[in-house]
């Protein structure tokens, strides 16, 4: 669904697999840091920037641990800017062109 509506809107299909897999990063750091079934608010817009993608969990105390995995290396390597916030939520910007 994320994929044929970014597309939609003409962005790049790299930066589409881009986001897509940033976007999976970004869920599986929330699940892993609240559980299985803890309820999630994912948010994907696109801005004069590329594709803004955000995940908000309900537990602002749990961020994410540098160096616990690939996820956060991945979000940086395809995104611009990534990021955690104390409110619970993670975020990405990823390019809408990518080299």
């Amino acid at each position: 669904m994320t994929r044929t509506e970014l597309l939609t809107q003409g962005l790049a299909p790299g930066a589409v697999d881009s986001a897509q897999l940033v976007l999976s990063e970004l869920v599986g750091n929330s699940v892993r840091a609240c559980g299985d079934h803890v309820p999630l608010v994912v948010e994907v817009c696109v801005t004069s920037y590329g594709i803004a993608l955000n995940v908000h969990d309900p537990d602002p105390g749990v961020l994410p641990r540098p160096g616990g995995g690939s996820g956060w290396s991945i979000c940086s390597r395809r995104g611009g800017m990534c990021g955690a916030r104390r409110s619970g939520s993670r975020c990405c910007r990823v390019p809408a062109e990518e080299p």
